[in-house]
Formats: C-alpha cells, sequence, structure tokens
C-alpha cells in the first residue's frame, strides 16, 4: 500500500440537518463512536452460551492466528497479492455506506487499509446473515476509473479492466480467504456517541463481488484504520489533523460498558500521566511501528535485543501496536527471560495450559501477588496493572497474556485496556494515559 493519502479526496459538503455533521476541506472534525468488542452482547459475533472465560480462551487462539496477519507484510510489498488474516479484528464499528444510508457492523482495524464489504451482485460470495449493500440503491456510489489517484494508491493491490476502464481490488489472505471487487467512491456515515452521526463523501470503498474463505457469516467486512494511503484514518486526513485514539474497556467489565474511538479534536491524549512515544514509519506503511526499549518487572530490568533479524522485530520500529490482536508477543528468548522474571515474583504453583497456548499459568483461586510491569518504550514508561498481564481463560485457570513468537512482535489490545491510547499520524507519535475506560 501507497503512503499518506491526498486530503484532496475529501470533498465534503455542509448539510443544513442539525442532526447530521458534515465537512468540508476546511473543516476540522471532532467525534467520538463506540467500538464494539465482538464477544459483547451488542455484536454479531456473540454468542452467549458461552462463559467469559470461554470467550477470553477463544480471542487467546483468534491472537495465535492473526500473527499471519502481519507476517512477511514487509516481504511482500512487491507481490500482487498482500498476505493478512481474514475476519480476524476484536472490535466492531457501526458505520453506513451510500445514500440513503446503508447501515452495518464491521470490524475496525488497525492492522488493514482498505474499508470493504460484500456487495450486490455477489458473483461468488460467502454467506453472510445480514442483507449485502447495493450499490445501485445507492445515488452517491461510483465506480471509480483506472487513471484516477484513488486507484493508483492502492498499487499492488488494484487491476484495471481494458473493457471499461474500471479498477478493481485483490485482498488475499494468509488463510487462502480472499475479496476482489470495484474499487469505489461513496458516502460513509459513521455513528457518533453524541448521535450526530458524521457523514463523509467521496471515501474510497472496495465493493465485493467475489469473496470466500473463512470470513464469518456474522461479518460485514473491514473498516480499515491502519497507516496506509486508503485506509479511513489516511483518507480523513487534514479533516481530523491526523489523530484517533481509543479507550478499550476490559473484558471483565461490564458487559454494557462500551469501548470509545475518538477522531480528530476529541482524540487528542493530553494532561497528568501522558506519555509519548516516537511512531515509526516502514515500507509497509499499513502497521504502526514503536520502539521497545526494554521491560521491567519490579526492579529487574530485560532489555530487548539490539540485533535485528530477518522480521525487524528489533531496532527502530521493533514492535507493531495493534487493537486487534489480544496477546502480546515477544521474540522467543527474550518472552522466556520476561516469563521468568515474572514467575520468579509470584510464589505459587505453576500449572499447564492443557491446550498448551499459553505458558505461564496459575490457579484461578491462588492469590496472585503479580509484580508491577513496565514497558519501556522510547520515551515513554507504560506500568501496567495486573489486569493488563493476566487474563482468565478458563474457570481454573489464570494465565500471563504475554506468548513467545519468533515471528515477529505485537503490543495487544489486554496490554493497553485501560489507557486512553492516541495516535497522531502527523506528529508520528502514540500516547499512552491510563483511564478508567468504562467511564469514558
Amino acid at each position: 500500500m501507497a503512503s499518506i493519502f491526498f486530503s484532496v479526496l475529501l470533498a465534503l459538503s455542509v448539510l443544513s440537518s442539525p442532526f447530521l455533521r458534515n465537512a468540508n476541506a476546511h473543516t476540522k472534525l471532532g467525534f467520538s463512536a463506540d467500538l464494539i468488542h465482538r464477544d459483547s452482547p451488542k455484536s454479531p459475533f456473540y454468542n452467549p452460551t458461552e462463559t467469559s472465560a470461554q470467550r477470553l480462551r477463544n480471542a487467546v487462539h483468534r491472537s495465535v492466528n492473526r500473527v499471519v496477519h502481519f507476517n512477511g507484510k514487509d516481504a511482500s510489498v512487491n507481490s500482487p497479492q498482500t498476505e493478512i488474516t481474514s475476519d480476524g479484528g476484536e472490535y466492531l464499528m457501526n458505520i453506513s455506506l451510500g445514500t440513503p444510508p446503508f447501515p452495518i457492523m464491521a470490524i475496525a482495524d488497525t492492522g488493514s487499509d482498505l474499508l470493504w464489504t460484500q456487495c450486490k451482485p455477489c458473483d461468488d460470495c460467502y454467506t453472510q446473515d445480514g442483507p449485502l449493500f447495493d450499490p445501485k440503491a445507492s445515488s452517491t456510489y461510483k465506480d471509480v476509473s483506472c487513471s484516477s489517484r484513488q486507484c493508483t494508491a492502492l498499487e499492488n493491490q488494484a487491476t484495471c479492466s481494458t473493457e471499461d476502464n474500471t479498477c478493481s481490488y485483490t485482498l488475499s489472505y494468509g488463510d487462502k480467504s480472499y475479496t476482489k471487487g470495484n474499487v469505489a467512491a461513496d458516502t460513509v456515515t459513521l455513528g457518533s456517541t453524541d448521535n450526530r452521526p458524521v457523514q463523509l463523501k467521496n471515501i474510497v470503498i472496495g465493493c465485493g463481488h467475489n469473496n470466500a474463505g473463512t470470513f464469518s457469516k456474522k461479518g460485514s467486512g473491514i473498516i480499515g484504520l491502519g497507516g496506509g494511503s486508503v485506509s479511513l484514518i489516511s483518507q480523513l486526513g487534514d479533516s481530523i489533523d491526523g489523530k484517533f485514539s481509543y479507550c478499550l474497556v476490559p473484558l471483565s467489565s461490564d458487559n454494557d460498558k462500551t469501548s470509545k474511538i475518538n477522531f480528530g479534536t476529541n482524540a487528542v491524549v493530553s494532561g497528568n500521566g501522558t506519555v509519548s512515544t516516537p511512531l515509526i514509519t516502514k515500507s509497509q506503511a499499513t502497521f504502526y511501528y514503536l520502539t521497545l526499549e526494554s521491560v521491567s518487572v519490579g526492579s529487574k530490568s530485560i532489555k530487548y535485543p539490539s540485533v535485528s533479524d530477518s522480521y525487524g522485530s528489533s531496532g527502530k520500529g521493533n514492535l507493531i501496536i495493534d487493537s486487534g490482536t489480544t496477546l502480546t508477543m515477544f521474540a522467543t528468548d527474550f518472552y522466556s527471560e520476561l516469563e521468568d522474571a515474572v514467575a520468579s515474583s509470584i510464589d505459587a504453583e505453576k500449572i499447564n495450559d492443557p491446550q498448551n497456548v499459553l505458558s505461564l499459568c496459575y490457579s484461578a483461586t491462588a492469590k496472585l501477588n503479580v509484580p508491577v510491569i513496565t514497558m519501556h518504550f522510547d520515551g515513554a514508561d507504560v506500568k501496567l496493572d495486573s489486569s493488563n498481564a493476566f487474563i482468565q481463560i478458563s474457570d481454573d485457570l489464570v494465565c500471563f497474556a504475554f506468548r513467545g513468537d519468533d515471528q515477529l512482535a505485537i503490543y495487544g489490545n489486554i496490554a493497553q485496556m485501560n489507557f486512553l491510547v492516541g495516535y497522531d499520524t502527523v506528529s508520528k507519535t502514540v500516547s499512552f494515559k491510563p483511564a478508567d475506560c468504562a467511564k469514558m
């Protein structure tokens, strides 16, 4: 995918309705929306027969599988198809496409760019519970031409039809799932927590007419919040000053409490307790990279490896921060040292995870004296709460929410819960501020 998109794509206009917000190219937006965990009762993925521990266990498994989402993307920049993992995010957003607005609930993903959904006519589509978007029913929908900047921004994911000069896209996922369809522009309406929806015109979307693989029938597509040129963040561009933030409610909280995602003036993270670290840009613009220098467990400091490996998982930008991955992943050797330091600080008997996914577990009835774990990013020390470090994955098992993986390092969402996490893609910083996200 390409670098930063041009804000000229936002041909936003002002409507007279007091209940609908719009913007022109010079308008600064500030709004917030619900970020719905896929295991929330508000989510189409919700299974009322599962316990909270079972839901966490499933999230752990999805987290392990999601490594494919990131693995190899730097190496595949010149490939006609990019490998990512299908349907793997953990949070959803309510949006509407077209005019009149057609509502969908799609996975919000900081690890991908294009906003896409299944569209009529579906030549070959996976089964979807909800209705499909019909581009012919939208008065504002238009396919984009091969020569347009919207098409060229997709780079190797776009192809052109010599017959009708329309731009098509192909996204191929690591599990062999894929979506293919037309690159188009249409009006996107975002729900807002103040009941004044935000309407954005001429947003580039993917209208998928040929989609297959392991996509869930309960899903309606992807909302790309990555750093690439066609992500929603890049397309909003100057109108939000490149800023968005979120506050993730702990999974153990009341089911009625919903996480929030903020844009523009609402997304500023500042005040007492705020720390910031540089956002590193790499050849794969989609992902948000940070630099981890060390992790401390109590008074013991464990330095992150300084020698780069083939995955670029050390040095500057040695870790991806991602809202769609549950666990935090580190290189195996580093993780082993971290686990040993944590285990030596806890006076309790270790228990094996019967599924062998997490390697440091204890009885759920044990009183664990969890040491203070601090992530030392470049210029920012982030002190984790015990709930950021340990999760209950069964009725009788509590486990360390970190894992060794030699493919790459990911800072997952368990470690981010109850922090206001702000991304500034203009100033190139990510900020952390401790917060009670259920009260925001």
